[in-house]
């Protein structure tokens, strides 16, 4: 497994809300990214967030990747502080 792990700053806590809603609806991933699964975590008293996508393959990574760097700045829920692009070395859900 893979994953895209981005940190924003300045995030609106609104449009935050707004993107959890739509990945608790199930509304799926945006057009081009071939998600698996996503976390979104979220620090409101320093306006700060982290989500991190997860991918079956290093090619759907990177895939998904260019999709999500072409997309339109207005569209994320804060500044992009960085991205990094990892395998999953391990996992455990309690």
């Amino acid at each position: 497994m893979y994953a895209r792990v981005v940190r924003f700053t300045d995030v609106d806590v609104e449009r935050m809300n707004e993107t959890a809603g739509r990945i608790e609806g199930g509304e799926g991933p945006p057009p081009g990214v071939p998600a698996k699964g996503v976390r979104l975590m979220v620090d409101e008293s320093q306006s700060t967030a982290v989500v991190v996508v997860f991918f079956e393959t290093e090619d759907d990574m990177r895939t998904g990747n260019e999709a999500l760097n072409a997309m339109d700045a207005s569209e994320t829920p804060g500044t992009r502080a960085s991205v990094d692009i990892c395998e999953v070395k391990a996992s455990m859900d309690a």
